[in-house]
């Protein structure tokens, strides 16, 4: 069944680039999985203490295959302008149909930060879904911990719409995560 997933765009930007996942880019993936503020800030771990990752090298490869030709979902890397190399990616996933609606997550790795890589490549992901694809409203989940995505996600437009309390168990106490949604008419 073809969806408007199935159709794996690459789209330039001044900072980045964002081009269809690959099997491959599993390997820069688990390394920024090594990275403990990614699995710190992504709520993947309960501890800032150093731990292996959950993800074998090859786990990661078969999903990252997959994900490429997945119409349930559109996985793009992005690529660093300056120096050709992956520093993260962008998804779009838990898509629904019948209200136009999608999820949105990003990660972006330590040769990526600070320098407006990251919201780049999500406001032109952003752009894509509302106006190319059609969506009316892309949500995403952030926590409280982590300041400087929710940044990122105000400054591209997206709407903070609530709080769940309580959401997440860190280092022996509770994180709240926010919900924060864009909206078709968000954006110009």
């Amino acid at each position: 069944m073809e969806t408007i997933f199935s159709h794996k765009p690459t789209l330039d930007g001044h900072l980045v680039r964002l081009r269809p996942i690959q099997g491959h880019d599993a390997e820069v993936i688990h390394r920024l999985f090594q990275d403990p503020e990614i699995a710190v800030l992504t709520g993947s771990v309960h501890t800032s203490a150093p731990q292996p990752s959950p993800w074998s090298l090859e786990t990661l490869r078969g999903t990252y295959r997959q994900w490429s030709t997945a119409d349930d979902r559109l996985v793009l890397a992005v690529i660093d302008q300056n120096t050709d190399a992956m520093v993260g990616e962008v998804v779009l996933n838990d898509w629904d149909e019948g209200n136009r609606s999608c999820g949105f997550r990003t990660l972006i790795g330590p040769q990526g930060r600070g320098r407006g890589l990251g919201t780049e490549a999500t406001r032109m992901t952003i752009r894509y879904a509302l106006k190319s694809l059609g969506l009316h409203r892309i949500s995403l989940e952030v926590y409280d911990f982590n300041p400087r995505a929710r940044h990122v996600y105000e400054k591209v437009g997206f709407t903070h719409e609530g709080t769940g309390r309580d959401a997440l168990w860190f280092e022996d106490q509770w994180v709240d995560v926010h919900y924060m949604s864009i909206l078709e008419s968000d954006i110009s």
